[in-house]
């Protein structure tokens, strides 16, 4: 059964498409099939898993907008059992061109159930906005992947991401469920990183992620090489942090059985 998560923040720079480039490539490590759709019109993790956006002509856009079927335009990345659908600058237009279309909270959802029996997992990197984009990826999902970074104001602005989910709840999908909230960029030399931490788990608890991102010269690198932490340095902290996290959602989902050894470590 296939399994839908969004990665979303409406604050920029947490980590959204690092943590959706790595965690698809990780996923796919551990032999998932796995679908990356790049539903930020800055195309980021299309550019990050090696695509040249000047030479991408169709892209998600022309699936919500002009109904393209996803299964023509879906390109294979250079990690095996990893796709991509990707994204262009045109999608900065697609929610205005979307407000007068029926059902235009669930056009994302459309799109994937054309392609949903043929992956593992369906990851969606969302745009910084609460928009029209980022409400029809939570639409689409099974659940949400909430990155938060180990910085100051770290909990800004999550209050309104958690009342959009609690709409979407209500209104547009009912089984939406907070995967859980990812800490990102972590440094353990400072106290702040340490204290922003320990406020987090406080107010979510067990809606935490044991596995912690840290901060990682090697991670900052991978979207200049147009490849994941996986293909540019695999001993690095940050690979081990993502191959951590997906194996982390492998064992919440009951999808795999894993050795002590082999458990989540922070």
């Amino acid at each position: 059964m296939t399994k839908v998560i969004a990665i979303a923040n409406q604050k920029g720079g947490v980590g959204k498409t690092t943590t959706a480039i790595n965690l698809a490539s990780s996923l796919a490590v551990l032999e998932k099939k796995v679908l990356l759709i790049d539903a930020d019109p800055q195309a980021n993790a299309t550019s990050g898993t090696g695509f040249d956006l000047k030479n991408i002509k169709t892209s998600i856009y022309e699936c919500l907008i002009d109904e393209v079927n996803p299964k023509d335009i879906i390109l294979n990345t250079s990690v095996e059992n990893l796709d991509i659908i990707p994204s262009h600058i045109d999608l900065v237009g697609a929610e205005i061109e979307m407000l007068n279309q029926p059902n235009r909270e669930n056009l994302m959802k459309m799109v994937i159930n054309k392609i949903k029996g043929d992956y593992d997992f369906i990851l969606l990197d969302c745009s910084p906005s609460l928009g029209l984009l980022t409400v029809n990826a939570l639409t689409a999902s099974d659940s949400v992947i909430i990155p938060v970074q180990s910085e100051y104001y770290a909990l800004e602005g999550l209050g309104k991401l958690l009342n959009t989910i609690k709409i979407i709840q209500t209104r547009l999908n009912p089984d939406l469920q907070i995967e859980g909230f990812l800490l990102t960029m972590f440094d353990s030399r400072t106290n702040l990183s340490n204290q922003v931490v320990d406020e987090v788990k406080k107010h979510f608890e067990s809606m935490v992620f044991e596995t912690i991102i840290q901060r990682n010269v090697k991670l900052a690198e991978a979207p200049s090489h147009g490849v994941s932490i996986i293909e540019h340095d695999a001993a690095s902290k940050g690979a081990v942090n993502y191959l951590n996290l997906a194996r982390e959602i492998l064992q919440k989902n009951g999808m795999t059985e894993i050795n002590n050894d082999k458990r989540v470590i922070k």
